[in-house]
C-alpha cells in the first residue's frame, strides 16, 4: 500500500496526490463560475496541495482560488510560484528572478491569496540573467520576515538543486515528469533521498503509441482509465512524489483523484517501468 500523505519540510502533511490550478479560467462569465466549483470539489474531495503562480493570469488565478476557498480549511495548502514577470520588451513574459520583483510578487500573492505567509513559495524558474544567490536570498530573507514558510523550486537539474541547497533549505522541487517522460529521473532521485518533495507537473503521459497502447492495457486490467494509472504510477514510484493533476472539469478532476485508491500489482508495475527505456529521449526529440 503506497503511503497516501507526505510532510513537505518535515512539518507540512498533505495528501500526496493534489490539484494544479492553471487550467481554471479566472476571466467573467460562466466559465468562471465553473472554475470556482472545480476548486471546491477538489477540497471536498480531500485535496490539501493546490498549486497556482503568478505566471498563471500575472495573479488571476491566485485571485480565483481566494474567491472559491476562503476562509480555506485547516490543513489546505495553496503554494504558489513567483520569478516570472512581464518585463521583457513589450510587457511580455521573461525569467525575472530580480531581488525586486520577487519582493512584489510575493506582496501581490500574499494579498490576493488573503493570507499572512506563503507557507510554500517555489521560484518558478531560476532566472540566468540574476545572481542565484541573489534570488534565493530573497526569498531567505522573505522567509526570515516570516512571509515566506518554505521554499521550493522548478525545473531544475540536479547540480542547480545542490546549489540551491547551499543557499537555502530546499523542501520541494516541482519539475517535468511522467510515465513516458522521465528526463528528470535523476532529480527525483535526489529529491527522495534527501526527503524533498517532488511535484511532477504534466503529470499524464502523452506520447508514443505503442506505449500508450499498453498503458490501455493495464487500465483495462485494472477497470480504470489510461490517466488514472499514469497517476498511480507515479504515486508508487516513490513515497515522496506528489502529482498535481489539472483539469477545468469536475469529472476529470474526480477521476484523477480517484487514481489515488488505485493498486498497481507488481506485474503491472513492471510493464510500466518498461515504457521508461529511452522517454527521456524521445520527449526531448518530441
Amino acid at each position: 500500500m503506497t503511503p497516501s500523505t507526505f510532510r513537505i519540510g518535515g512539518d507540512l502533511d498533505v495528501r500526496r496526490l493534489g490539484f494544479g490550478a492553471m487550467h481554471l479560467p479566472a476571466g467573467p462569465g460562466p466559465e468562471r463560475e465553473n472554475a470556482l466549483a472545480v476548486a471546491r470539489r477538489a477540497v471536498e474531495l480531500g485535496v490539501t496541495l493546490i498549486d497556482t503562480a503568478h505566471l498563471y493570469g500575472g495573479g488571476a488565478n491566485e485571485e480565483l482560488l481566494a474567491e472559491a476557498l476562503y476562509p480555506y480549511p485547516e490543513g489546505l495548502l495553496i503554494t504558489t510560484k513567483v520569478g516570472v514577470a512581464r518585463t521583457g520588451p513589450g510587457g511580455e513574459w521573461k525569467l525575472d528572478g530580480r531581488p525586486e520583483i520577487l519582493r512584489s510578487q510575493v506582496e501581490q500573492a500574499r494579498l490576493r491569496l488573503r493570507v499572512e505567509r506563503i507557507e510554500l513559495l517555489q521560484l518558478h524558474r531560476i532566472d540566468p540573467d540574476t545572481p542565484l544567490a541573489d534570488q534565493l536570498g530573497t526569498l531567505r530573507e522573505l522567509q526570515s520576515e516570516g512571509l515566506v514558510g518554505r521554499i521550493g523550486l522548478s525545473e531544475v537539474t540536479v547540480a542547480e538543486l545542490e546549489r540551491a541547497r547551499e543557499i537555502v533549505d530546499v523542501v520541494s522541487v516541482q519539475n517535468r515528469y511522467n510515465l513516458l517522460d522521465r528526463e528528470h529521473e535523476p532529480v527525483l532521485a535526489a529529491c527522495a533521498e534527501a526527503g524533498i518533495a517532488f511535484l511532477p507537473w504534466r503529470p499524464a503521459a502523452w506520447g508514443k503509441t505503442g506505449a500508450e497502447a499498453e498503458i490501455a492495457a493495464v487500465a483495462a486490467d485494472l477497470g480504470a482509465t489510461p490517466t488514472q494509472v499514469a497517476l498511480a504510477w507515479l504515486l508508487d514510484r516513490s513515497p515522496v512524489v506528489l502529482p498535481i493533476p489539472g483539469t477545468a472539469r469536475i469529472e476529470h478532476l474526480e477521476e484523477n483523484l480517484a487514481a489515488a485508491g488505485l493498486e498497481l500489482t507488481p506485474s503491472h508495475r513492471e510493464r510500466l517501468d518498461r515504457l521508461g527505456d529511452g522517454a527521456g529521449a524521445a520527449a526531448q526529440a518530441g
